[in-house]
């Protein structure tokens, strides 16, 4: 008889970014962090402990995912099965709503996801604390999609203090993520191996010593929904990890054409009165950052640029939530 539940996670888009770690292995970054859920994307997890199985197993839409994925799977359920005793393999199946591999956080949502059924489906009662923790072993910024609404990563020192809490709800700030998607390829480089490039930067020191003024900002501005302050904020933090990105060994350049083209018509609609706002995460695709009331005309707008795909939109999504077992 399986141990089976699913759960339902957003990925996340950083406000204030993560890029580098403190410790590799368990996932410490360097700096706190804040972002927003993204209701509207989903990642879809059933995790299934069996006693038949030989070994684990992850399929992702569909498709049986061996080597790195795989360990860093393996890595959360390792974890649920010590604190549980339980000691059979897992059946992991995936699905996202949304590109993957693409810097729209699919990770974040997959392991959030990951570690929020694998602990249901062992019995484990965890804590949002705990489950963060869990899912960050997977992927740093999974412990952000964890809690619900606009979220702050405590950087913590160690693992047991480096965690994700709300800092406030979905409906406290109605904005919206107009995602204007310029390339759906999987990116050559992934985070994982992005975060270890970031020491090689000479800028990556002076990005961390600033962080804690930026994140400062950041959450005043979300908090007293101040948009003027929080695109100022949020751009800037934006531009200073990706010319880490680009001044590391071997150099990150994640951005295409139509990245930047996207960033100077937002710049240049901003300019005109509205109220808009860019970040970038580690890929070419750009998130539009607006009032929800503005959405369905940036929308528009974003999707008349050349090289803009399509455009995915998204409001302030909820906590990883089980909806079976």
């Amino acid at each position: 008889m399986a141990h089976t539940a699913t759960a339902i996670a957003h990925p996340n888009i950083a406000f204030i970014k993560y890029w580098g770690n403190r410790d590799h292995q368990a996932r410490i970054p360097s700096n706190g962090s804040l972002s927003m859920n993204l209701a509207g994307l989903t990642t879809r997890t059933t995790v299934a402990f069996r006693p038949d199985l030989p070994a684990d197993r992850l399929i992702l839409h569909g498709n049986d995912i061996r080597g790195a994925a795989l360990a860093r799977v393996q890595a959360v359920l390792d974890r649920v099965r010590a604190q549980t005793g339980l000691n059979w393999h897992a059946e992991v199946r995936s699905e996202n709503n949304f590109p993957t591999g693409a810097g729209i956080a699919s990770s974040a949502s997959a392991f959030a996801a990951l570690a929020v059924a694998a602990a249901h489906a062992a019995g484990w009662q965890a804590s949002t604390k705990d489950l963060s923790r869990l899912a960050r072993l997977g992927s740093g910024s999974a412990c952000r999609s964890v809690p619900a609404g606009f979220v702050e990563w405590l950087a913590g020192a160690s693992d047991e203090d480096s965690y994700a809490i709300s800092i406030a709800p979905p409906k406290h700030w109605a904005l919206a993520d107009c995602i204007a998607i310029v390339s759906s390829a999987h990116k050559a480089v992934g985070s994982t191996q992005g975060h270890r490039l970031a020491e090689t930067s000479p800028l990556q020191q002076a990005r961390v010593a600033d962080a804690p003024r930026r994140l400062r900002l950041c959450r005043e501005a979300v908090l007293q929904r101040d948009f003027a302050a929080f695109a100022e904020v949020v751009e800037a933090d934006c531009h200073i990890m990706h010319a880490v990105m680009q001044t590391s060994r071997p150099p990150l350049i994640y951005w295409e054409p139509a990245t930047l083209a996207v960033m100077h018509a937002v710049r240049r609609w901003r300019g005109e009165g509205l109220p808009v706002a860019y970040t970038i995460d580690a890929g070419p695709n750009v998130h539009v950052l607006c009032p929800q009331k503005h959405a369905a005309a940036v929308r528009s707008r974003l999707e008349a640029l050349e090289g803009v795909q399509r455009v995915l939109a998204a409001t302030p999504g909820g906590a990883t939530r089980v909806i079976g077992k």
